[in-house]
């Protein structure tokens, strides 16, 4: 039964959206990636969205679990990275937990039923 629950686990997906500063985006990617690389235990993938012409960005982080997330953004070295990144925002950005419904990858897909 053990292994039917955890099938049932759902990735999940840390979701940030936010606007920079004028000029400030390529410094926040920089921290960004910088934040990323310390990550260890239960991170899968990072996906920094930036809409052209803007200093608006969405950052899509996945997680096998909440938990791991809250254990890898609470080490020192990430909160000292969050604090270069937050006087980057020109306000405070909008965060969110979802759970990973549907991951297709361009290996995994099939060809279209005809």
């Amino acid at each position: 039964m053990s292994d039917f629950q955890d099938f049932l686990k759902h990735e999940q997906a840390h979701v940030v959206i936010g606007e920079f500063k004028p000029g400030c985006f390529c410094e926040a990617q920089q921290l960004y990636n910088k934040a990323v690389a310390t990550y260890r235990e239960g991170f899968k993938e990072a996906l920094l969205l930036r809409e052209p012409g803007s200093e608006r960005g969405i950052s899509i982080i996945l997680w096998d679990s909440v938990d791991h997330m809250d254990e890898q953004q609470r080490s020192d070295t990430h909160q000292a990275i969050l604090k270069q990144m937050t006087p980057l925002f020109t306000q405070q950005p909008h965060n969110e937990i979802y759970e990973l419904a549907s991951h297709i990858t361009a290996a995994e897909k099939q060809p279209a039923m005809v």
